[in-house]
């Protein structure tokens, strides 16, 4: 018998999650930024690139920012990394400063070609030469990282890449005809054998602070939804401590998208309007779906049956989710699981189930129709399950999970002794409150891991497992 199909889903009066408001920062040690570098370098001496070209804007910064510890904001920037280990930091005008900062050793060349338009262009150098500089001539094979890899199953993925035109052009040129030039940005993110798949203890705790952040600020913003208020006012509860986000911040009510508008705006909030609400930082998204009302009889006629018809299936889901996730399951099998529970042809959902979460909030995933890839000890995962039903607002609850292994349990528990309590304290909720089945691999870095009300003006009730 499926344990799932013994359980009653229930919309009941549930005490709210605790949420750690003066959770402190966890800075990546220096151990970290050299086990990151060496995990690199194996993977690139196994694929056997002479050098990586690792490319960064402020919204696709990550695999740079993974050896380098920094952004170059409004600039572009390139790091170009040999298999000696010798690194380069190509860098406009306004991060030529940052060289100095980098958790990489590294030769700093100024190329101001990434500066913003119209800054001085002193150097005489060309990206060309530039790239030149740092010895790429010299490979017999070069490999692309930009921000995603690509997966079509009718073209050739290696020779698609994600780098500005002017610098691939250059990229080119510089390297000898006889090279091989590929995208190689699979040896981060790629499927469950990346460089930045696994987690250590350092990189989980450092993360927890912006997966608690983004759900301590989805709780205050849903206990401050009212009639009348603006979508502005609620949104003010969506942004923290200065941080920035890593998606864009929905607070809309009723009608969305109207004149395109994306972000919170002076539309005001009236009873049965939809609601969808989402913020993000790094580590983790925090998102919530549902009707602005007290129960049932606020919806409009034919969509009174919401509860029964959406939000409960979904949140079945979400529960066969957090029950089955476990170390060694294979994408495909979390997919199938998902599929059975919620059948896409009836809920409208055809995203990947879940993916992994790290500076961005969607990296890469193991979990689609297929997929051999195992869910490793050390991955960030994130609930990721939209249904779509015609004639009904959306559900979501949306939050972020590590899986670990007794080892790695250990390690989180000794060395950073307040984020395991804090997740202690969120898995207690979860199994007393929500009657979550919650494996012991899964440790939930959000405070609201399970938490959905699909009415969000009745802020007692929730639905939860009987």
């Amino acid at each position: 018998m499926d344990p799932l199909k013994e359980k009653s889903i229930v919309l009941k009066s549930v005490p709210q999650p605790q949420v750690f408001p003066d959770a402190q920062q966890v800075e990546l040690l220096d151990e970290t930024l050299q086990l990151r570098r060496d995990r690199v370098l194996a993977r690139m001496k196994a694929s056997g690139h002479n050098y990586l070209v690792i490319y960064a804007d402020k919204e696709h910064g990550a695999n740079f920012e993974y050896l380098t510890g920094f952004i170059p904001r409004f600039e572009e920037a390139l790091l170009v990394l040999a298999a000696s280990g010798d690194s380069f930091l190509l860098l406009g005008n306004e991060n030529m400063k940052m060289s100095q900062h980098a958790r990489i050793a590294n030769q700093a060349i100024c190329v101001p070609h990434f500066s913003l338009p119209n800054q001085p262009m002193d150097n005489p150098m060309t990206l060309a030469q530039a790239l030149k500089d740092t010895g790429i001539h010299r490979a017999s094979s070069v490999g692309i990282v930009g921000w995603k890899m690509f997966t079509s199953p009718t073209e050739n993925n290696e020779q698609i890449f994600d780098l500005p035109y002017f610098m691939m052009n250059a990229i080119q040129r510089v390297v000898s005809p006889q090279a091989q030039i590929c995208n190689a940005t699979h040896l981060f993110i790629g499927g469950d054998s990346g460089a930045r798949v696994i987690n250590s203890a350092n990189e989980i705790a450092h993360y927890e602070y912006g997966a608690n952040l983004a759900s301590s600020c989805m709780l205050q913003a849903m206990n401050a939804i009212e009639l009348n208020k603006t979508e502005k006012e609620i949104g003010h509860y969506l942004t923290a401590d200065g941080q920035p986000n890593n998606v864009v911040t929905i607070a809309a009510f009723g009608q969305r998208f109207k004149n395109a508008r994306l972000y919170p705006g002076e539309n005001r909030i009236t009873l049965s309007d939809r609601a969808s609400l989402t913020t993000s930082y790094k580590g983790g998204l925090s998102s919530r779906g549902g009707y602005v009302a007290y129960e049932q009889n606020d919806l409009p006629h034919d969509q009174q049956n919401y509860v029964n018809a959406v939000a409960k299936p979904y949140y079945r889901a979400v529960v066969a989710w957090l029950e089955y996730m476990a170390i060694g399951v294979k994408g495909d099998d979390v997919y199938q699981r998902i599929e059975t529970v919620l059948p896409k042809a009836q809920y409208g959902w055809h995203l990947n189930p879940g993916h992994l979460v790290a500076d961005e909030e969607w990296m890469s995933s193991p979990i689609y129709s297929g997929s051999q890839a195992k869910i490793h000890s050390g991955m960030l995962l994130q609930i990721d399950i939209i249904p779509s039903v015609a004639g009904y607002a959306g559900a979501s609850a949306e939050e972020c999970v590590a899986i670990a292994n007794a080892e790695l349990r250990e390690q989180i528990a000794g060395e950073y002794p307040q984020v395991w309590q804090r997740i202690q304290q969120r898995r207690a909720y979860i199994i007393e409150h929500l009657n979550i089945a919650l494996g012991e691999d899964i440790l939930p870095l959000s405070n609201l891991v399970g938490y959905l009300r699909p009415y969000l003006l009745n802020k007692d009730m929730s639905l939860c497992c009987e």
